[in-house]
């Protein structure tokens, strides 16, 4: 069970709630939240302290509230995390599960991550079926399409639209009749294989794409750890159900989080961002992606064709993706920890100063 969403102590939700009716930029003053409540500021300071993100006993906290300083007031401020709290987003169902404790088992209400079949038709075509979770679904198919060579440029989709069907979902996307011949010629060029999906040179040659050079772009360490240390903050469906992978793209110069995506799959979440990056028209080449999942092949191969220079993984890659990122110019960190990560191309361009 995810301790995000056990059943919250009755002083814990009250407060979630005073501050998702304050103004989200202001917060709130810890003296009006404690005339508000009925408690003193010592009491709250006790709480808030528990549903931060410190770590207390090497447990880090849910992340629900941030408190800082302005001026001579302390103030709180309902985190991403702590809105979704009290109103999951999609991707989430409430279940009831058996906790078994040492003091025994009880039922309580708990969030699971929602898994569907999602469909990618284009103009009538079906392409591929994919175990997702059902939101950010518009920027999906923007990413995965980009990434998996069917979009030649994001002016080829025309337009999305999402539609429940028997047992999952269709993403139907309207593309270019050059998108459309593509993937006609992608389908007619595996027609009559038999085994497995790799197997052969023909086959390997569609996975690899040709990748674009990427700039020579020097990464501050601190700026990498800063934004893999604020990932968990960001992430309010894996605060919720403790099953989903994040991609992030960060600011080179201060690792700040200036978008993040979600999925049960590590590969469906960095489509969703490079989606989403791509719609909100980010300057990619000024950022890093930070996934919370192992550098794979395929995941350096898509951050090299969203054009960022630079991927940190909180796990290690594989051989084959050290290779590939050396051959892009894609610098590669991994098994990013507080205490250090380790740079797997390019050090030179990791600045440790």
């Amino acid at each position: 069970m995810n301790g995000a969403s056990a059943p919250l102590p009755p002083l814990s939700e009250a407060i979630l709630r005073e501050l998702a009716s304050a103004p989200e930029a202001q917060g709130m003053s810890l003296p009006r939240l404690g005339k508000r409540l009925g408690q003193g500021v010592s009491v709250l300071l006790r709480q808030l302290t528990l549903m931060g993100d410190a770590a207390i006993g090497g447990v880090p906290g849910p992340g629900w509230v941030r408190v800082e300083q302005a001026g001579d007031r302390w103030v709180a401020h309902l985190t991403a995390t702590g809105r979704a709290r009290l109103r999951p987003q999609a991707g989430a169902r409430a279940a009831e599960v058996l906790a078994l404790r040492e003091d025994g088992a009880t039922v309580v209400n708990d969030w699971l991550a929602e898994e569907v079949p999602v469909a990618l038709v284009f103009n009538g075509i079906s392409h591929a079926v994919m175990m997702a979770t059902p939101a950010d679904l518009e920027d999906f198919a923007l990413g995965f399409s980009l990434t998996e060579g069917l979009l030649a440029d994001p002016g080829e989709l025309r337009g999305v639209d999402i539609v429940e069907a028997s047992g999952g979902i269709e993403v139907r996307l309207e593309v270019s009749s050059a998108c459309e011949w593509r993937l006609k010629e992608r389908r007619r060029n595996l027609a009559g294989r038999t085994g497995c999906g790799l197997c052969g040179t023909d086959s390997l040659a569609m996975v690899r794409q040709t990748l674009p050079l990427l700039p020579e772009v020097p990464v501050a360490a601190a700026s990498i750890a800063a934004a893999v240390a604020a990932l968990r903050t960001h992430q309010a469906l894996q605060q919720l159900t403790g099953a989903t992978h994040a991609a992030a793209l960060c600011r080179l110069d201060d690792g700040a989080i200036e978008s993040l995506r979600e999925d049960v799959g590590r590969h469906n979440a960095l489509d969703k961002l490079i989606g989403a990056a791509v719609r909100e028209g980010r300057d990619r080449p000024r950022h890093f992606i930070a996934i919370t999942s192992r550098a794979s092949f395929e995941m350096v191969q898509k951050a090299a064709l969203a054009g960022v220079p630079a991927l940190a993984a909180i796990s290690a890659p594989t051989a084959m993706a050290v290779a590939l990122a050396q051959q892009c110019g894609l610098l590669l960190v991994g098994l990013v920890r507080p205490d250090g990560m380790s740079a797997y191309t390019f050090a030179q361009r990791l600045l440790r100063a």
